[in-house]
């Protein structure tokens, strides 16, 4: 398994590195075909949010679903052990369903697989931007818009897999976002759903 740490307008110290990779050594338990593990770090100036500072994103990518966690704090210390925290429990509930699968039961509901979870993170409002899609590569955005009033920070593209509503609703869960773009297997469409209050979920589909 390889560790990638990255820093966006903050360097990151080789000590950190080593603190990263002794603190994400046993995610392996959960899931021995973990390809790369991508640690990302920001720093935000704006000293009004200074006890949010500090922000780490973990992505994990193998064979299976990516999984994410991400937390604020006003050190990247305490903001990596928050996201691992978070981490874990993705990571415990995908192995979980590995095992459902394997048993041939029937598969996990989307909200059985969320009982666990804190309502402040299940409640969050549906705000999403363009970076809160699942993604497996990730582009720098294209030049074509750097005359436009707005501006793209990133663009992401992910492989178009067929899956059902059920199953596009954990992986949305397993990344931490309020949305998720997918191939609906029952309708063949491009589909989105996302998450409203509490246990309460909504798709949009595109008629094509």
């Amino acid at each position: 398994m390889d560790i990638v740490v990255k820093g966006r307008n903050v360097e990151v110290p080789d000590h950190y590195r080593v603190h990263v990779a002794e603190k994400l050594a046993k995610i392996e338990r959960y899931d021995h075909k973990l390809i790369r593990v991508d640690v990302e770090l920001f720093h935000e100036r704006n000293p009004r949010q200074s006890d949010t500072c500090q922000r780490v994103e973990i992505t994990c990518v193998s064979r299976g679903p990516v999984i994410r966690a991400e937390a604020c704090t006003n050190d990247f210390y305490s903001a990596l052990d928050a996201a691992i925290a978070k981490l874990d429990t993705r990571l415990r509930r995908a192995a979980d369903r590995r095992r459902v699968h394997r048993g041939r039961h029937a598969p996990l509901s989307v909200a059985a697989a969320t009982a666990d979870l804190p309502v402040a993170e299940l409640a969050a409002p549906f705000g999403g931007t363009a970076t809160a899609v699942a993604e497996r590569v990730e582009e720098e955005p294209a030049d074509e818009y750097d005359d436009q009033p707005w501006h793209i920070a990133r663009a992401k593209v992910h492989p178009a897999e067929p899956m059902t509503v059920d199953d596009a609703l954990f992986q949305m869960e397993l990344v931490g976002h309020d949305f998720y773009l997918f191939h609906d297997k029952e309708t063949g469409r491009p589909s989105v759903v996302y998450r409203r209050h509490a246990y309460d979920y909504g798709i949009i589909s595109l008629d094509i």
